[in-house]
């Protein structure tokens, strides 16, 4: 694999600090800045939004830039956005904050997802993908149990200071490693990218995204709190757990990239998305023991990002089928999709806490993904529909 996926992969991991190291400071920031569970989960629901915002919009303004100085400048923005919420004196202003680093998010992962396709053989783009999102991965496995401990030792404000830095070591890498002459297409004109909006199977492909991740989120985004209330773990273990579930999921990512590789991202995602909703549904009746919780978490994190590389080689894939002008724009799109996702279970996951409970989340959350796995059969049978019209 070329080196340039390595600078991608740093990239990732800064991201993937930031954005999930929230999870672990719910209950943390809720009381240090006096604010209820919901309205600390909104963070995670409005830094998704940036992202969402920031995936489609800003990666088609920047269509005729090149792809490193798109790079360069979301890490940068990226920078800013941690050294705000670093500083932040309060609710508000980390809301701004969030919101702001979400939106180099979001072109990050639009960019970086083509980016690494056009680096490597059409056989080998799904592990491409799973590569670079393995960042995301071990900042599961070691940026947010370090980022969760300091914040719960040192301040929440002290784990946005290390992001920062993390995210100025990726700038460096990135400058470094990704090469000026990337492979880029023709930005795509407003009617190109109009045409991805309105090309139902992808629409139909985005709806896949947001539901399975907005049913693993409805969840994950009140984890911390599950495991200390229902559980009964002291906050100290959390971090800990965290470093668990992230070792499982670093797993389950590049599991899931070959998988996809292998036998086509729709059979990956069928296999994926039963899995994870069984595991939601048991999740319902461990978390109220240590062991079994631990267990049922480990079980969990091998699959709920196992999906991500299948979801986003498979728009790649019908981009580039449908919309060959506007891949990028298609593939923003799905990056966009994930984080609606994301906001929408944690939003739905607060509603669930104030009107229900914290144990209802995982349920429901469960019953959320097997409406992804209804709507990934469909897309499998439209493709198997046009192959046999096409013969």
């Amino acid at each position: 694999m070329p080196i340039a996926l390595l600078a991608l992969t740093l990239s990732a991991f800064a991201i993937g600090t930031t954005e999930f190291v929230i999870v672990g400071l719910v209950p943390t920031i809720a009381e240090d800045l006096n604010v209820s569970l919901p309205s600390a989960g909104l963070l995670v629901s409005l830094y998704a939004l940036g992202v969402a915002i920031g995936a489609p919009v800003l990666t088609a303004l920047t269509g005729r830039w090149r792809r490193k100085n798109v790079l360069m400048t979301v890490m940068a923005l990226f920078v800013v956005g941690n050294v705000l919420a670093w500083m932040a004196p309060g609710y508000s202003s980390l809301i701004t904050a969030r919101i702001l680093t979400g939106l180099a998010h979001g072109v990050f992962f639009s960019i970086g997802s083509t980016i690494a396709t056009s680096l490597v053989a059409k056989d080998k783009e799904a592990s491409a993908i799973a590569i670079m999102f393995t960042g995301l991965t071990v900042a599961l496995v070691t940026g947010v149990p370090l980022g969760t401990w300091i914040g719960q030792n040192f301040g929440w404000r002290a784990t946005f200071m290390v992001v920062s830095v993390l995210g100025l070591l990726a700038l460096i890498g990135s400058a470094l490693l990704v090469p000026k002459d990337l492979k880029q297409s023709a930005p795509a004109s407003l009617s190109q990218q109009l045409a991805v909006i309105t090309q139902p199977r992808l629409l139909l492909v985005y709806a896949m995204t947001a539901v399975g991740y907005g049913g693993t989120f409805t969840a994950f985004t009140f984890l911390a709190p599950i495991l200390e209330q229902v559980s009964g773990f002291e906050s100290g273990a959390i971090g800990l757990i965290m470093l668990v579930y992230g070792v499982s999921v670093a797993v389950g990512n590049i599991w899931g990239g070959r998988m996809a590789d292998r036998m086509g991202p729709i059979k990956a995602l069928h296999i994926i998305f039963t899995a994870l909703a069984l595991v939601l549904l048991v999740f319902t009746f461990t978390a109220g023991h240590q062991i079994t919780a631990v267990i049922t978490i480990l079980i969990w994190g091998a699959f709920a990002f196992g999906n991500v590389p299948g979801l986003q080689v498979y728009v790649v894939q019908l981009a580039e089928r449908f919309t060959p002008h506007a891949v990028d724009v298609a593939s923003g799109l799905n990056i966009a999709a994930f984080n609606v996702g994301i906001a929408l279970g944690s939003l739905l996951g607060g509603i669930i806490i104030e009107d229900m409970s914290l144990m209802d989340t995982t349920w429901i959350g469960a019953l959320i993904v097997v409406l992804a796995l209804l709507l990934t059969r469909l897309s499998g049978f439209l493709d198997s529909r046009d192959q046999y019209q096409a013969a």
